[in-house]
């Protein structure tokens, strides 16, 4: 059996600036090897003699021979990431975590709402949705960004925007900006779904939860249909530093993905 505490070998395929602050990469394991990961699960990554950070994966998992990384520059790990150059070599662990049940969501549909790099995570789920539409009702997505320059996957939303219910909107818009201008609950009153058959898939910065659970209520989503991803408490991945650990529940082996209805009562979940 693999070890979950062993690196695997993987060569940077490509390094592409998204935005300021973020990079897309491509990555292959070594020996051409698949994955094998579920929509909003993430791997650990070494960059060797750094250290290593935890990344969701952002490529749908019917992507086999490699998969794609969206990597914020924050701190050490993640700036020597941004500085490497294609055909350098890396180490992965994982993949970890919980997923989006996207099998169990066949029949339903959904409403995808992602802030910032919420939609990193959301995207391996949103790209296999649309890949698979027929085993799913209707597709919905909001996004927001803090600006028109922080937008993530400009390409893909234009694509997605032809094969679903697209709505963006940005805090603070610019010259360029034709769109929404506002947080992202604004976007809200634009969508009509039916909140019997509608799963919510929330991910994002943690101020932004509080309020679109908020608008989930105002819509009668169940509080077992609204799905969030906490994401952002990762630290080692199997459990051992206590760096996730809310009301004592371990979010690298019980999450990051969860039903709200499990985390409602946790006062240090959201």
């Amino acid at each position: 059996m693999e070890s979950l505490y062993l690196p695997k070998k993987a060569k940077i395929l490509k390094n592409k600036s998204l935005t300021a602050s973020e990079n897309l990469f491509e990555i292959e394991l070594e020996g051409g090897k698949s994955l094998g990961h579920k929509p909003g699960q993430f791997v650990e990554v070494s960059v060797f003699g750094v250290g290593e950070a935890p990344i969701s994966v952002s490529s749908s998992p019917t992507k086999k021979k490699t998969f794609e990384l969206v990597v914020r520059k924050t701190g050490n790990v993640t700036n020597a990431l941004h500085a490497a150059k294609v055909g350098d070599t890396i180490g992965i662990r994982g993949p970890f975590g919980t997923h989006f049940p996207y099998d169990e969501l066949e029949g339903k549909d959904l409403l995808f709402v992602a802030g910032g790099i919420g939609l990193v995570p959301a995207k391996s789920f949103i790209d296999y949705a649309i890949e698979n539409k027929k085993k799913y009702g209707k597709i919905t997505l909001l996004f927001g960004a803090k600006s028109p320059a922080e937008r993530l996957f400009i390409n893909e939303l234009g694509r997605w925007k032809e094969q679903i219910e697209l709505h963006e909107t940005v805090d603070k818009g610019d010259a360029s900006w034709k769109g929404n201008t506002g947080v992202i609950t604004t976007l809200f009153p634009k969508i009509d779904i039916n909140p019997k058959n509608t799963y919510a898939i929330v991910v994002g910065p943690p101020i932004m939860y509080k309020f679109v659970l908020i608008e989930c209520k105002k819509k009668e989503i169940p509080d077992d249909q609204v799905i969030v991803s906490l994401e952002r408490r990762m630290k080692c991945g199997v459990g051992k530093c206590g760096h996730c650990q809310m009301n004592g529940v371990y979010v690298c082996q019980k999450g990051p993905v969860f039903k709200y209805s499990e985390i409602k009562p946790l006062e240090e979940a959201l």
